[in-house]
């Protein structure tokens, strides 16, 4: 007999003979068993089935239980099947059921491949997540209704908890040894889904409620399913995720009201003096479900309600809405779970959650930031955009993002009505945003250097700190690495790297730049807003231009380096400080040390003659092997003291309608 008939044979024998297993859901068996059993014969001979059902893609199929014997045809079966990676899903507990018991498994039975296939199966959750955060109920993707995010029977909010687990570290996860890297993409979804059931909360009337059963996966609005389960608000779907939100440590602001509008919409939607009646026959079998009015019965919700009044309804196979359900065939009125009393474990929750919400608003000196990012599932989000997106528009309070070190692979935008944010890195070397854009990937025509920043900056009022910045693209030609384009906004100790174009400084507004290491090699410094650059490291990283202002006629300031050191590469010979990109450009050197890479004519009129009368390049007071004030283009100048006081940070810095001690600059630091 061979290896394979012999280990069937032994199997099926051994479930002929324990009727314990075969009297156990696979459900119940993963959830429920004991540590002893996990650690015993039984499970080491059900995984085999579990890795058998496994598809090549990671994922499993529903509706099997798994802890069943196989005939050696239905072994080869699922043999073949593996490769198609169809029927693949999250469900009625598909794939989060088996993670969970290789997991348990893996604890006491501690094999390689068991791992492995646990590993397989995280891979294949994360790569089914849609990038707006959700999930659809199949993977690879079905037509029909099986594409949407799917909350209905849990299969969003049991994938989310398992993630929550891992990230956490929760027992048994940590003892698979899960890479730091695999557990920030954990993270990563996580956060993603979280905001996914953020955007899906649905308004009503103005008025946050509750959750259909499913969403379309581009609009967020309720969708569609059977002919019988329409869009909707479902008392049973909602409920779980309102309980999935309260388990965050600390949740953001728009966490807690999205649970609060959660639980009143469940108090306002709840049906009173509500029983089910089932009627059973001599054999158990259920012959009749009516509802009746009777006094104190415990509260009920529908799991269907109207998307505009929260009036429950009920469908029939042929999409009919009725309003009682005694309209509707006996098939789906017996067939089918229509009422639910799953948020009443919400109202239990809410008064313990509330208390604990409480004491953190009362000792907010716990928190030293408003809200928190990071890789590894210790924060309110794992993206940096994400947080961004989650803040108030126009706030009057300033909002202070603090981002954890990680690698932030991401394009982020502060846009025009995220004013009064401060995003501040755990670490200057450690906390890096970097992206790969350049103008001939954008491919948007002659314009499409603008397109590019890794970090683009749109708000007044913002502050950057900590941080690096980097367009990755290399030294293929233009790639913004920080575009501002605002007024008020503040770089202190931050790294921007790149090589052609690194620094846009965009508009008309005012920027400070302080303590920074700014690197790029063409006119890496460039713009129209007035920038005061303070104590910074301007590097070249090649033969070239460090700027090229464009000040708009008539500005009284354009750029001012004071207190800057200018190095280079070790074979960069040739750079000029600056070279008209509009001809009434600005750009004053003060107190800098210049070395030897400064060529003697410093600056360059780029064959524009007119550039000569009207730019005004000047310097005060600058040292090194490159200041050479001499040499310098006659249409140059050299500032007396007098002069230079112009140009001190009060004076450049202050704002039109600002008395000039109000500096708003130094509460950036």
């Amino acid at each position: 007999m061979s290896s394979l008939k012999t280990f069937c044979f032994v199997f099926l024998l051994h479930f002929s003979l324990n009727g314990q297993i075969l009297n156990h859901s696979w459900e119940n068996l993963v959830l429920n068993g004991s540590d002893e059993w996990y650690a015993g014969e039984e499970a080491l001979q059900i995984v085999e089935n579990v890795l058998l059902y496994q598809l090549n893609n990671g994922g499993w199929p529903k509706n099997k239980q798994m802890h069943r014997p196989l005939s050696l045809d239905k072994v080869e079966q699922l043999k073949k099947h593996k490769t198609t990676d169809v029927g693949a899903t999250i469900d009625n507990g598909a794939t989060s059921l088996e993670l969970i018991f290789l997991a348990k498994l893996y604890k006491f039975q501690k094999r390689e491949k068991f791992r492995n296939a646990f590993l397989k199966g995280v891979d294949y959750l994360l790569e089914a997540q849609y990038e707006s955060g959700g999930w659809p109920q199949f993977y690879p993707l079905r037509k029909g209704y099986y594409s949407h995010i799917t909350y209905n029977d849990d299969a969003m909010v049991n994938v989310m908890r398992l993630l929550k687990s891992i990230m956490e570290n929760d027992h048994p996860y940590n003892q698979l040894e899960i890479p730091k890297d695999k557990k920030r993409e954990v993270a990563v979804a996580f956060q993603k889904g979280i905001n996914c059931i953020l955007k899906t909360q649905y308004l009503q009337n103005g008025k946050l409620t509750g959750w259909c059963a499913q969403h379309d996966s581009k609009t967020y609005l309720p969708a569609k399913a059977r002919s019988y389960e329409l869009p909707s608000l479902s008392g049973k779907e909602s409920a779980p995720i309102v309980l999935l939100l309260m388990d965050i440590e600390k949740p953001t602001p728009r966490i807690v009201k999205a649970i609060e509008a959660a639980v009143q919409w469940f108090e306002d939607s709840k049906l009173k003096n509500t029983l089910i009646e089932r009627v059973y026959d001599d054999r158990g079998k259920l012959i009749s479900k009516n509802l009746i009015q009777t006094k104190d019965a415990p509260a009920l919700w529908a799991r269907f309600m109207n998307l505009e009044n929260n009036e429950p309804f009920f469908c029939d196979r042929d999409g009919i809405i009725k309003q009682r359900l005694s309209e509707i065939g006996e098939e789906r009125r017996l067939g089918y779970r229509w009422y639910t009393d799953q948020p009443k474990n919400v109202l239990k929750h809410y008064p313990k959650w509330k208390e604990r919400i409480k004491k953190q608003r009362e000792f907010p000196e716990k928190d030293l930031y408003d809200v928190v990012v990071a890789q590894d599932g210790t924060g309110h989000f794992a993206t940096i955009q994400d947080a961004i997106n989650d803040a108030k528009s126009f706030p009057y309070d300033r909002l202070t993002i603090f981002v954890k070190d990680g690698i932030y692979k991401e394009k982020v935008k502060i846009h025009e009505w995220n004013t009064n944010i401060s995003l501040i890195g755990e670490s200057k070397e450690n906390t890096i945003i970097s992206f790969y854009d350049n103008f001939d990937k954008i491919d948007k025509g002659r314009n499409s250097t603008f397109y590019t920043p890794t970090l683009q900056v749109e708000a007044d009022d913002f502050l950057a700190k900590n941080l690096t910045v980097i367009n990755t693209s290399g030294d293929k030609g233009q790639a913004v690495t920080l575009s501002v384009s605002s007024t008020r906004v503040s770089i202190v100790n931050c790294r921007l790297l790149g090589n052609q174009d690194t620094l846009y400084t965009s508009g008309n507004g005012k920027q400070y730049y302080r303590n920074c290491y700014i690197e790029g090699t063409t006119d890496f410094i460039f713009g129209s807003a007035t920038a005061f650059f303070e104590n910074c490291q301007i590097h070249s990283k090649k033969d070239s231009y460090i700027t090229a202002a464009s000040t708009p006629k008539g500005t009284q300031f354009g750029y001012v380096f004071k207190n800057c050191s200018l190095t280079a590469e070790q074979n960069v010979t040739k750079v000029y400080l600056g070279r008209p990109w509009r001809v009434y450009a600005q750009t004053i050197f003060i107190n800098c040390d210049m070395a030897k890479h400064i060529i003697p004519q410093a600056w360059h009129d780029w064959s524009k003659p007119k550039a000569r009368k009207t730019t005004f390049y000047a310097e005060y007071k600058n040292k090194g092997e490159g200041f050479k004030p001499s040499a310098r283009e006659k249409w140059s100048h050299q500032l007396s003291k007098k002069e230079a006081k112009k140009y001190r940070k009060e004076i450049v810095l202050a704002m039109p309608w600002h008395k000039l001690k109000e500096d708003w600059y130094a509460n950036h630091k």
